[in-house]
């Protein structure tokens, strides 16, 4: 009787290893086919675009729709300087905001709608935010098709994804964190400056980062805010003019929008070549754009943690 059960319990416990090997299996085969096809996906535009993206003419040069080896130094340009102006809208906002519903709002069904409208608002098509955009900071603001129509645009679906984000990392710290800051002494205010933030920062660069990307990477709201055309710049000309890179209210088009743009009309003699190169430049400076983003993001949380 006895050696059944041992028997029986022997079974058990091998059905369940092969099981474990099995599920362990899987799971590792759905993350290499993952892997594999965000491989292959970079791999292919970065290699299709990379004469091109190495082309210091192709960088620096001025877009020419109806001759060959035209550039896109104003739509690079364009494309970082609508990211720096929005997230220099939009992060300041949006930690605001994060920082009054985890440590001021009380809790209510007012604070729990302002979560809900959040969540709501982190989910909107892109290009309904830019028919907004169109119809608020185009027409009725009177600012035309420029940058800070985009700049503004592109903040409206930000802010509420950051907002989230920040929001999820000051909860995740440990509750005892912050009773042991206000056993010590500290106002709310000192224990989320010098504790919360510093212990969720890493959380909220990531964020950051993964905000960022898609603002560089956006074209169905700039469409209809920041417009398609791209001014030749000059840092020379006076600061109202559309050749002004710093005028705010000139029209710029971005890197994802101009491969949408000479897709959709077609008069490029190099129209494939420019389109790989375009987004192999894109690409890359996402990419380059996160690995710079988790260095600095690594740096500060050393600093501000002091280890």
């Amino acid at each position: 009787m006895a050696n059944a059960n041992v028997d029986e319990r022997t079974k058990s416990v091998g059905r369940a290893r092969t099981g474990d090997h099995i599920a362990t299996g899987i799971l590792w085969a759905i993350a290499i086919f993952i892997i594999a096809i965000v491989a292959i996906s970079i791999g292919y535009i970065v290699i299709s675009g990379i004469g091109k993206a190495f082309d210091p003419a192709f960088l620096t040069g001025k877009p020419e729709q109806f001759k060959e080896g035209g550039g896109i130094g104003p739509e690079l340009f364009n494309s970082f300087y609508l990211l720096i102006l929005t997230l220099l809208i939009s992060l300041p906002i949006s930690l605001g905001g994060a920082i009054f519903l985890t440590q001021y709002a009380p809790p209510g069904r007012v604070t729990s709608i302002a979560k809900t409208a959040i969540e709501t608002l982190s989910s909107l098509p892109s290009i309904v935010v830019g028919l907004f955009g169109m119809l608020f900071f185009v027409l009725r603001f009177g600012w035309g098709f420029s940058i800070l129509s985009g700049a503004l645009a592109l903040t409206m679906f930000n802010i509420p994804i950051l907002v989230r984000t920040i929001q999820q990392a000051i909860e995740q710290v440990p509750r005892d964190q912050r009773d042991a800051a206000v056993a010590l002494g500290l106002t709310r205010w000192e224990a989320t400056v010098n504790i919360l933030l510093p212990r969720a920062m890493p959380a909220i660069i990531t964020g950051t980062i993964l905000s960022a990307g898609r603002v560089f990477g956006e074209a169905a709201a700039l469409i209809y805010t920041a417009g398609q055309s791209a001014p030749t710049l000059s840092l020379l000309a006076p600061i109202w003019s559309p050749s002004n890179p710093f005028n705010v209210f000139r029209p710029a088009e971005t890197l994802a929008v101009h491969i949408w743009k000479i897709n959709s009309e077609g008069v490029v003699p190099d129209l494939t070549a420019v389109s790989a190169g375009t987004a192999a430049v894109l690409m890359i400076c996402i990419l380059l754009f996160n690995v710079l983003a988790r260095i600095v993001g690594r740096a500060l949380t050393r600093k501000m943690t002091a280890e």
